[in-house]
């Protein structure tokens, strides 16, 4: 695959030096920075690099939506993905989009953006990009539900009386996949479920009531489409990324790789349960947010980032992560009346949201000391 691709530009939001070291190796001819600042340490990591250099806020935007790139892959983490993602799609570029951000945060803005500016959006996280291969040439209005599976994360069996003593180095041991902190402590917490039902909300334009979670510790099955006459596709592979990026990026396409090999024999058999929703109730507060409508999506995407951050460097307990989302979501209140945000909007929902987290938690140690 590589020969037929040639990579325009590279953009990180602080990992400059594997920044650096991947423009070393695929010589793109831009590189985007979204840190104002980190022009002088980037160009000493670059070395004799002749990459042309964009820092601050606005690179990724530009970069996103240069006009000599043909497709888009998002891959950042968090609400900071949301605006490349729109500048993508409306000089309607193929968005290879693994910000689930994006989607949670402003659904309806992107699918629309996309809509109107004729451009395509291709799912990279496995789950969606499984229901996207099981729908290729079907009718969604024939389809009964979606089940999204999840591997339950590291905790699948742990009381839930010993989570106050989870560290973050025991929440970012995942049994299956190999994934940046946030998303692995999302998985950990169940929220990446969570926010991947928000995502297949909009992506495929079906109910919340007809979007289900079942949990499946091997990972083979990566989801499933039911249709009403009770027949289920699904798609399976050993977990591996490789998969789901490649057939994005080749995408009306297929090509052949031989990178992954799954042996169902070896595997052996195929396990499922339900969510707990007592142990993790993140998952519940997602549907929640889709229930609440416009903005609280965002309210919880930006909180959630904000509990993770704090538990990963030890401030907050485990147990806490799903609590001060929903005190966020209970003290976020929209606009009266029908409100169809603007992204502008959206990223002020999302700035709200993370001072509210963190005054709170300020004030909260305030009590605690």
């Amino acid at each position: 695959m590589g020969s037929s691709y040639r990579v325009h530009g590279l953009a990180a939001r602080s990992s400059l030096e594997l920044l650096a070291e991947q423009a070393r190796l695929f010589r793109p001819l831009k590189l985007a920075v979204a840190d104002a600042g980190a022009g002088p340490v980037m160009s000493q990591h670059l070395g004799g690099n002749t990459a042309e250099l964009l820092c601050g806020d606005d690179a990724l935007v530009a970069l996103a939506a240069d006009a000599d790139a043909d497709i888009v892959v998002n891959a950042l983490v968090g609400g900071i993905g949301l605006r490349a993602t729109l500048a993508a799609l409306s000089a309607g570029k193929t968005v290879a989009l693994a910000n689930k951000e994006s989607i949670v945060m402003a659904g309806n803005l992107v699918m629309e953006t996309a809509r109107r500016c004729g451009g395509v959006l291709i799912p990279v996280d496995s789950e969606h990009s499984a229901v996207h291969q099981c729908l290729r040439g079907e009718n969604v209005l024939q389809v009964r539900r979606l089940i999204l599976t999840a591997s339950g994360g590291p905790f699948l069996k742990r009381a839930g009386h010993s989570f106050s003593e989870i560290t973050p180095e025991q929440a970012l041991k995942h049994p299956n996949w190999q994934m940046g902190p946030k998303i692995t402590v999302d998985s950990a917490t169940l929220m990446n479920k969570g926010l991947e039902v928000i995502e297949a909300h909009y992506l495929f334009g079906l109910p919340p009531d007809k979007i289900e979670v079942v949990i499946h510790p091997q990972s083979v099955i990566h989801s499933l489409v039911e249709f009403v006459d009770g027949s289920l596709k699904a798609q399976l592979s050993t977990p591996d990324m490789r998969v789901p990026i490649q057939y994005a990026l080749t995408y009306p396409d297929r090509q052949a790789a031989q990178f992954v090999a799954t042996d169902l024999v070896q595997i052996g058999s195929l396990e499922f349960e339900a969510p707990d929703g007592d142990r993790f109730p993140c998952l519940r507060l997602a549907y929640r947010a889709l229930e609440q409508g416009e903005g609280y999506p965002a309210v919880l995407s930006a909180a959630n980032e904000i509990a993770v951050q704090v538990f990963l460097e030890g401030n907050l307990p485990f147990q806490r992560i799903p609590t001060l989302i929903a005190e966020a979501m209970a003290a976020f209140s929209f606009p009266a009346g029908d409100w169809t945000p603007t992204a502008e909007e959206i990223l002020q929902v999302d700035a709200w949201t993370r001072r509210w987290c963190l005054e709170h938690l300020t004030e909260m140690r305030k009590v605690m000391a």
